[in-house]
């Protein structure tokens, strides 16, 4: 009896020991890692475009947004969308967070929440590679056609053009990449659009089009989400910060910037 007593306590001590776990590990809470839908229109490298390998999302902001996500504990799950639904979504909803190189301006500072800015960009007028007849926004002439991308800052200031009656047509596209091509083909005479991206385009096909002209507008790029979406922005913005201050946007900026 004295060793079945003996045999019963010592079982009674391991299962105690089993129950109460390793101090030094961390506690299993059961909780899941949120996942966020993020959205970005690929034509705009490059913060925006397609790994020509892999065929996925891929650009400055896919990698600065995995690494906030990845400092930040929670996922992403990314979505390829037009430009000009990218607002409308994430007010409705349907997205939680746009990355896109989206112009944090005034007016669409009223429809959505941005993040901290993280580029400072700006306008520039772009012909095709040998056009000697327009030096600057200056020379842009009421036969002359003028195209920018949908919902861009482009396309709003070629509009403007076009309302005021300086040029005889706005062309305003779905996909930068289309635009380009008209400039290349001559079924535009110019492009007005953000100055890296244009630059991007340029160095990608070297001797097809050029830049004219002064930088025009200052602007700068943040991550958008839907107003009032405080804890996400809190979020954003606290792993931006951290990985400035480890060094690692330096490290992205200069993968794709420099």
């Amino acid at each position: 009896m004295k060793k079945i007593l003996a045999i019963l306590f010592i079982l009674t001590m391991v299962f105690s020991l089993v129950a109460c776990g390793d101090s030094n590990e961390p506690a299993n809470t059961g909780e899941e890692m949120p996942t966020y839908k993020v959205a970005m229109e690929p034509t705009f490298p490059p913060f925006d475009t397609i790994n020509e390998e892999t065929q996925e999302l891929d650009g400055f902001d896919y990698d600065l947004m995995n690494a906030i996500a990845a400092d930040q504990g929670f996922k992403l799950e990314w979505v390829n969308m037009g430009f000009d639904g990218l607002i409308a979504a994430l007010q409705a909803g349907n997205i939680d967070i746009i990355a896109s190189g989206m112009n944090a301006g005034p007016d669409r500072r009223k429809k959505v929440d941005f993040s901290t800015t993280y580029y400072d960009s700006g306008l520039v007028v772009a012909v095709k590679a040998g056009n000697t007849e327009i030096k600057s926004i200056d020379d842009l002439t009421t036969d002359m056609k003028v195209g920018g991308q949908i919902a861009t800052t482009g396309a709003e200031l070629a509009k403007e053009l076009y309302d005021s009656g300086k040029i005889a047509e706005a062309k305003i596209y779905n996909g930068l990449d289309i635009a380009v091509m008209d400039l290349q083909n001559g079924t535009i005479d110019a492009l007005i659009n953000d100055l890296p991206v244009t630059k991007a385009y340029m160095e990608a096909k070297p001797g097809t089009v050029e830049i004219v002209g002064d930088v025009l507008n200052a602007e700068s790029y943040g991550f958008a989400v839907k107003k009032g979406n405080t804890e996400l922005l809190d979020k954003i913005n606290a792993g931006m910060q951290n990985l400035i201050d480890d060094g690692t946007f330096d490290e992205i900026y200069s993968k794709w910037l420099e």
